[in-house]
Parts: C-alpha cells; structure tokens; sequence
C-alpha cells in the first residue's frame, strides 16, 4: 500500500478507536444555569416596573396585609374599601399562573414582610395544560418560596374559581381544589378558603350572575362572596383553617 493512501486509513483507524471514548466523555457543563422545570418564563417586567414606581411614589405599609396573583386579585378594584381598618394592598398582574408569584416573589412579596398574603392562581395554569397535581406542587412551592425569607408570615390560599367560561375544567378545578388543601393542612403559617361551592348555583353549576360578560372575570356580586368568606381572615393574626 503506497504512503499516498496509508494515512487517511490509519487516520480513519484512529478516530473510529476514539468514538467510544468520546461517547462516555461528558458534555460540559454550562456556564450559565437552567431555569428550573418550577418557575415560568419571564414575562411581566412591564408589571413589576409599574409595581416599583408605585412602591417608590407610596411604599405599601411594612407587615400589611398582600393580595397576590391573577387576574381575579388585580381587577379587586373594591380590595380597600371591603375590608376597611385593615392595610391591604393589591399586587395581582392578569394572566399571570402561581409559578409567576413564585418567580418574583423577590420583588413583590418579601421586601413588604407582610402579616399575610392572600394568593389566588391556578384556573389559568390548568387552562394552559398544567394537571391539578402540578397546579398543586406550585403552590406549595410558592408557600415554600415566600416562607423561605418570611416563615412567620401566613399565606391565606383561595381555592380555583368556577368560572362559566371554562366549564371543561370543572373537573379539574374541583381535583386542585381538593389537592391543594390537603397540602397546605400539613405545611405550617398557611391557610386555604373555599369559594367555589359558594359560587355554585342550587344546580351545582357556576352562577353567571356572578361574572362578567367573558364569563371569566367577577363582578362585584362575585367580589361579595370572597368578602364575606375571607372578611374573619383579612387581619393579622392567627389563621384558621378551612
């Protein structure tokens, strides 16, 4: 065999040898880490740019009382005026699902130190294809994040909405339900109110009445109903469980 053709083959030889060892050979680690499975993307900065301007112009009261998440907390238009007496004060940003919370918690929970925080999520992540018990597991993970910096502060959890609009959850929405106060029974400084069965009509069916036009968002007569459900709890104190 003439040296022209000797050394592509012995140089084809060599690197066949080598391909077993480069498979076993790890990849490299990346320089830059993974947003855990857990938490969402970021999305909101737009919100949280408003929260920080508001924060700097009127600073929320230290200790106070946070109502936190979708859209359901964010159009509480009548938060201040249904539980007179009481410093509570709304951060909810529409759209938003409960890995959001926990994603900027940093941001819009811890520096308030706030007594409670009132959370409500959920009806969007399972509209997105989240199951009840992930819906579940980013709750308590969103519970774990706030009491990681705070653990003397309870977090008030409210159960999923029925929301006509979204009929086809139903199911699902009653199984989070469900799961979630299971959780949260087990985890310390937390709290969870049901106000799906009091939006319920004698059929067992979501109340239109109770929502706007998109059959998604309440109007103030569904407002009433978590008043009065929640009005025991909007204080800072001891939590009693439901």
């Amino acid at each position: 065999m003439s040296q022209r053709f000797a050394r592509p083959l012995l140089l084809a030889l060599a690197l066949t040898a080598s391909l077993p060892a480069l498979a076993l050979t790890p990849a490299p680690v990346s320089a830059r880490p993974q947003v855990p499975e857990q938490v969402s993307n970021v999305a909101w900065a737009g919100d949280m740019a408003a929260f920080a301007k508001a924060d700097a112009a009127t600073p929320p009261p230290r200790g106070g009382i946070e109502f936190i998440g979708s859209s359901s907390i964010r159009m509480w238009d009548s938060l201040a005026a249904d539980f007179p007496g009481q410093d509570v004060f709304n951060r909810g940003f529409g759209g938003s699902e409960v890995r959001d919370s926990t994603w900027y918690a940093d941001q819009i929970v811890i520096p308030y130190a706030p007594c409670k925080v009132f959370f409500y999520a959920g009806d969007n992540d399972l509209n997105s294809g989240r199951t009840p018990t992930q819906v579940r597991d980013d709750v308590v993970a969103f519970v774990q994040r706030v009491h990681r910096d705070l653990p003397k502060t309870t977090v008030e959890v409210i159960s999923i909405k029925p929301s006509p609009s979204r009929a086809q959850l139903l199911p699902a929405v009653v199984e989070a339900n469900g799961l979630i106060q299971q959780a949260l029974a087990k985890l310390p400084n937390t709290g969870y109110t049901d106000i799906y069965t009091p939006m319920l009509g004698e059929d067992g069916q979501p109340r239109a009445a109770l929502f706007r036009e998109d059959m998604l968002h309440m109007k103030p007569e569904g407002y009433a109903i978590w008043r009065k459900a929640l009005a025991s709890k909007v204080q800072c104190g001891a939590t009693v469980k439901r």
